[in-house]
């Protein structure tokens, strides 16, 4: 229950979400992209607070989300047509493309568990005709909000920070994995898991 957020947003900002006093919107950078990214989430990930593919849309200008699975909201698949080349970020893609393919011009990033994605993939055909990103697995001592559940799963906003330091490079991808961090440390700290920062802490910084 502690990664859901009340609809009412109380105490929070209506914008990262995460607690008013550990607002991180001031600090969330702008990232200039030349892939387009489109993240497809799940209704269910919507309103909880440890959602990275929120933050991953307020620091990408090139980013967007729709939601998929929402009772009574049929998913438009028109969104995933495009009329330059279209790669899927997924794990289990079946198509993987060779290194003389041109880069994608849209990324489409599924957002949601292990199962949900999975299950995105099975219902929408169209995504099983894209090419697959895959990424290597995460360092195994990273960081996270969530359990996952095999050893290669990452956040949402650590996945896109990987793809985009595979087509952009890393000077891209830098400031998104610092993004990450500065998440997970204002979470923990709204769990009570790390101190909260003095003001004189913030002066230094």
């Amino acid at each position: 229950m502690r990664s859901r957020t009340p609809e009412d947003l109380a105490g929070r900002c209506p914008r990262c979400f995460l607690p008013s006093l550990l607002c991180l919107c001031a600090e969330i950078p702008s990232v200039p992209t030349r892939t387009e990214l489109l993240v497809i989430r799940h209704h269910k990930e919507t309103l909880k607070s440890t959602n990275t593919a929120r933050m991953a849309a307020l620091a990408l200008p090139r980013c967007r989300i729709v939601s998929y699975g929402s009772p009574g909201q049929p998913f438009d698949a028109s969104v995933l047509e495009d009329d330059g080349p279209t790669w899927l970020l997924f794990p289990d893609a079946q198509q993987i493309p060779g290194p003389e393919a041109p880069p994608p011009r849209k990324l489409i990033v599924l957002d949601g568990s292990w199962g949900q994605a999975r299950r995105m993939v099975q219902r929408m055909p169209a995504l099983r005709r894209l090419p697959g990103l895959k990424l290597p697995p995460p360092p195994p001592d990273s960081r996270r909000l969530r359990r996952p559940p095999h050893p290669d799963g990452m956040s949402t906003l650590e996945a896109m920070a990987g793809a985009l330091a595979y087509l952009e490079g890393e000077d891209v991808a830098r400031p998104l994995y610092e993004l990450h961090e500065r998440m997970i440390d204002r979470v923990l700290t709204s769990r009570g898991r790390l101190p909260f920062p003095s003001c004189d802490e913030d002066a230094e910084d």
